[in-house]
């Protein structure tokens, strides 16, 4: 009799093979993965440090810029704070208008310091921006916008010639010993004057401190006009 040969199931081995191929596809996958993703990081590490950089550097600028402009700007800001507070009817300002001169003061080395008219008519003077011994007195620093006419006329005295006439406005400090020309003017008479009025118009925008004071010199204080308040006049105001 032929024995029968019991037979176990059997694992196909196409199957198997297909399942350690999958395996290893798995891990190549994952390698690969891993591997673009350090790609990436490396990648975004430069741009992370420009961006950290750049947000580090405006702030470390102002600092420095700060710094290095010290006290003397911080007393700029300090003043343009002030400044910037008051209205326009409370900023300093003054309107000086001619008055007959003291021809007894006007002697001496230097050119003569007209003298002028604070209180009657159009002059006035508002919000401390004072006059004292002929001078404007500027009360808090800033920009000022400083102004003077004077008119002279003639006609020129006997025994002398015309020539040049001459218009000074001048800041006396504390800090500087000498008297500095803010603005100056000049005309030249002709030989032929006769019966002439000469005015001089001097304007600026002048950076001032508190305390400075302000005048106005005069080549020849006896030809001046000082009959009318609207020929000759010397004013300043805060800007």
């Amino acid at each position: 009799m032929d024995r029968a040969v019991e037979m176990g199931p059997e694992i196909p081995g196409g199957a198997q093979g297909s399942g350690m191929h999958l395996r290893k596809d798995l891990r190549r996958i994952r390698c690969a993965v891993l591997l673009c993703l350090l790609a990436v990081l490396l990648l975004l590490l430069p741009t992370a440090y420009l961006l950290v950089g750049n947000l580090r550097a405006p702030g470390s600028c102002g600092a420095q810029v700060t710094e290095n402009k010290g006290p003397h700007f911080l007393k700029q800001r300090a003043v343009a704070a002030v400044t910037d507070t008051l209205s326009s009817a409370e900023k300093p300002r003054a309107h000086l208008t001619v008055k007959k001169q003291d021809l007894a003061s006007a002697v001496g080395t230097h050119l003569p310091i007209l003298q002028w008219e604070d209180k009657r008519g159009l002059a006035f003077t508002k919000n401390n921006l004072s006059y004292s011994s002929n001078a404007l007195v500027i009360p808090i620093s800033g920009d000022y916008y400083v102004y003077a006419q004077v008119t002279f006329r003639g006609p020129v005295g006997s025994g002398s010639k015309p020539g040049l006439l001459t218009q000074i406005i001048t800041k006396v400090t504390d800090s500087y010993p000498e008297p500095t020309q803010l603005l100056t003017g000049t005309k030249t008479l002709s030989e032929n004057s006769s019966g002439w009025f000469q005015p001089i118009y001097l304007g600026a925008v002048v950076s001032l401190e508190a305390g400075d004071k302000l005048m106005v010199n005069v080549s020849d204080i006896k030809l001046v006009d000082y009959t009318k308040e609207h020929k000759t006049f010397f004013g300043a105001f805060l800007l």
